[in-house]
């Protein structure tokens, strides 16, 4: 009779302790969680540079102009290159996306035409 007394009371303590433990899991969940922030598209394009500004950092293909930034990858046969390498009339693939505003920010510029015949993306007006 005491092992039944004694089963019941453990059952009973464990019953009384689900709710609390259940209500303690609830409380560090957060109650709505912020949504992720949308990641801007990247956009390539390919075609030959109409302007170049080492100043603005700059390049401009057609008729759009991409800012050049610490962070953007320029490449020149497969090797890192500089803003200084880029020159008007060359043939350049530039991956953008969009900053503040309507800013177009080059995140890799490839100089030199497109290998192995690879697709163009879009082409410049």
């Amino acid at each position: 009779m005491k092992k039944h007394i004694a089963l019941i009371a453990i059952a009973a303590a464990a019953l009384i302790a689900a709710p609390a433990t259940i209500h303690a899991q609830d409380a560090a969940k957060p109650e709505a969680a912020a949504p992720a922030p949308v990641k801007k598209k990247a956009a390539a394009v390919h075609g030959a540079v109409t302007a170049v500004d080492a100043t603005a950092m700059t390049v401009t293909v057609g008729t759009k102009t991409y800012s050049v930034t610490s962070d953007t990858k320029i490449t020149k046969d497969g090797q890192p290159s500089t803003l200084a390498d880029v020159t008007v009339g060359e043939t350049v693939g530039i991956t953008s996306k969009k900053g503040d505003g309507d800013k177009l920010n080059a995140t890799a510029i490839r100089i030199g035409a497109a290998k192995n015949g690879a697709a163009k993306k879009k082409k410049t007006e």
